[in-house]
């Protein structure tokens, strides 16, 4: 089968989120990301994975390859992208961060609602611990967990000075075993890998980091493959000659 290229957005964030609009529902969201011609989106709420079904559902119906996922908070404050291959494994995931997550309550007032909605933007769920803040696990546990369920382990927007793991570490632990680095919109990627040539070897991802329906797209990254499925997604991160080009939206 011929390769192609495909569009991804794989940092979005829905009306669960902290400071997430509520317009961020998983029909939105579906409906926004076809429309900015993505072939692949991810979901990534902070410390919680309670939207990404519906959005699954939503996109499958649509054509669109919907990869669940969640941005963890670690305990060091460094946000970190974790994908999975079905929902299954993420309900394994998500207990484990219950098991983890601080009991303190979200405050509404200063970071919004934390809700799950169904396919109709009717709420289901509503988070009331805060899912700001960060888990009882640092990075390498988060890391080590995400691998032990076959997932994909990727520090987030590394070039930010809060929650990258540059700002909070100062630098990136020689044994952690990520699978890629994200680099945010707000920076341009050739000149922070001239600061950093430590990594300019490593895969690259650049996307949206969205929380609201117009961000979403604002960056992406291109994967080749033969088809978008969970298989040919993984193989982008661990076959040396596989390529991910990374794109401005």
């Amino acid at each position: 089968m011929k390769m192609k290229n495909f569009k991804a957005d794989l940092h979005i964030h829905t009306c669960l989120s902290p400071c997430g609009d509520l317009d961020m529902s998983p029909r939105n969201i579906v409906q926004t990301a076809i429309e900015k011609g993505l072939d692949i989106i991810a979901i990534t709420d902070h410390n919680s994975t309670r939207n990404v079904k519906t959005c699954m559902e939503i996109g499958k119906r649509s054509g669109l390859f919907v990869i669940p996922g969640c941005e963890v908070n670690t305990q060091e404050e460094v946000h970190c992208l974790c994908y999975f291959s079905d929902l299954e494994t993420l309900e394994e995931f998500q207990q484990y961060i219950d098991e983890r997550m601080l009991d303190i309550k979200n405050d509404v007032d200063l970071f919004g609602y934390q809700v799950a909605v169904d396919e109709n933007d009717e709420i289901v769920y509503e988070e009331e611990r805060s899912l700001h803040t960060g888990i009882q696990d640092d990075i390498e546990s988060v890391q080590q967990k995400v691998h032990s369920l076959g997932g994909i382990f990727v520090p987030a927007h590394i070039d930010r000075l809060k929650n990258g793991i540059y700002g909070q570490l100062g630098f990136i632990p020689f044994d952690l075993q990520y699978d890629a680095l994200e680099i945010s919109k707000r920076t341009v990627p050739g000149d922070f890998l001239k600061e950093h040539p430590e990594i300019a070897s490593k895969k690259i991802l650049r996307s949206s980091d969205a929380h609201f329906l117009n961000h979403i797209a604002s960056v992406h990254t291109v994967f080749e493959m033969e088809e978008p499925n969970w298989e040919n997604f993984k193989v982008a991160f661990q076959n040396p000659q596989s390529q991910i080009p990374n794109s401005n939206g």
